[in-house]
């Protein structure tokens, strides 16, 4: 079988030729992007949660009188739950978008999402598919990480964290 790599003089592998080679090309051009996509799924989520904050912010008393009476939270009285909701849209969503605990904020906002899902019946079937697009992506993030792009991953390494 061909070996696909090869040491180079400063002891990094290079791929070698062939199908093997091709294939490591491939995958050291994705792995160079991954951090990308893992920001751009940060990014997009992010984006969907904070507008919603913004919007909920823009006329506060009309949000208080959704969750009174559009809105079925479970277990929290309507005020109280407008303003933890507009919280958690406006905060946690910075987070995620930087990668400053972008594990927590991903658990919070998936949490979250699926109390938006739950308290909102007359959510049509393409908000639900958002809202199950939005959970995927946090998924990732909470099982993967923020990825390299991200305050966690700076800070990890200037402090020397997560290091064996």
């Amino acid at each position: 079988m061909e070996t696909t790599t090869v040491e180079t003089k400063t002891g990094k592998s290079a791929c070698g030729g062939g199908i093997g080679g091709l294939a490591c090309s491939a995958y050291r051009v994705l792995s160079w992007l991954a951090p990308i996509a893992d920001l751009a799924a940060r990014l997009w989520v992010a984006n969907a949660f904070f507008k919603s904050g913004l919007t909920k912010i823009q006329s506060f008393p009309t949000t208080i009188q959704l969750f009174k009476y559009e809105y079925s939270v479970p277990l929290l009285p309507p005020e109280i739950a407008a303003y933890l909701g507009t919280f958690t849209e406006l905060f946690f969503p910075v987070l995620l978008a930087v990668g400053l605990g972008g594990r927590l904020a991903a658990v919070v906002l998936f949490i979250f999402n699926i109390i938006a899902v739950i308290s909102y019946p007359e959510l049509g079937a393409a908000g639900r598919e958002q809202h199950y697009v939005w959970g995927i992506l946090l998924l990732i993030a909470v099982t993967h990480g923020p990825g390299k792009l991200s305050l966690d991953h700076w800070i990890a390494r200037r402090f020397g964290w997560g290091r064996s």
